[in-house]
């Protein structure tokens, strides 16, 4: 009988509103400390705590997405939440255990201030026994970790970066230094975020 070598996966979800580089240094960071086969960068489809404020469509974001992740080793855009009602990490996390075999080991990668506030999530205790938690630092961020959950800190890099100044300046028509060049240029492209409309 043949054995296969089990995987190292990592779901690395977001609103991606748009992508910036300090996701892709997470993803990065993430997948060189724990030896991660695959970073699964998921748009969020409807985050049930952002509803009606995405600057976005699904779309837009996914394929932004794809651009920030085009040259880059083991990480790729997912587009397993498209077309959901509303995106909980527990329907996500089943969806990618669902292609998994046993052996396989699921990460989910989190920043800090997301994680403390994990005990209000949709179905937390099945969340907590499906997955590995890569918990990213964020400035001004600390948490408890909850019984149970298997936590492993990440502290080299941080997701400092903020979305809504980045929004910003490219409602000023400026390219924010955050944005990875191929991003910029397709939000450009698709006058995204009201771009120069602010000028």
């Amino acid at each position: 009988m043949c054995q296969y070598d089990s995987l190292n996966i990592a779901i690395f979800g977001g609103t991606f509103d748009p992508i910036h580089q300090a996701h892709i240094a997470v993803a990065r960071a993430a997948r060189d400390r724990f030896a991660l086969d695959r970073v699964l960068l998921i748009p969020n489809a409807v985050p049930p705590h952002k509803q009606g404020s995405l600057g976005a469509s699904f779309e837009e974001r996914l394929e932004m997405v794809r651009l920030a992740c085009e040259g880059e080793t083991a990480m790729e855009a997912s587009a397993l939440e498209q077309g959901t009602a509303r995106s909980y990490s527990a329907d996500t996390i089943a969806k990618v255990r669902a292609s998994l075999t046993p052996r396989d080991r699921l990460f989910f990668v989190i920043g800090a201030d997301a994680f403390a506030e994990i005990g209000t999530w949709y179905r937390t205790a099945e969340v907590l026994a499906a997955v590995d938690f890569i918990v990213v630092a964020r400035p001004g961020h600390t948490f408890a970790t909850p019984a149970g959950a298997r936590v492993y800190p990440l502290d080299s890099v941080h997701l400092d970066v903020s979305s809504s100044d980045i929004r910003e300046k490219l409602a000023q028509g400026q390219p924010p230094p955050d944005l990875a060049p191929a991003v910029f240029d397709y939000i450009r492209a698709h006058r995204l975020y009201g771009f120069g409309t602010a000028r």
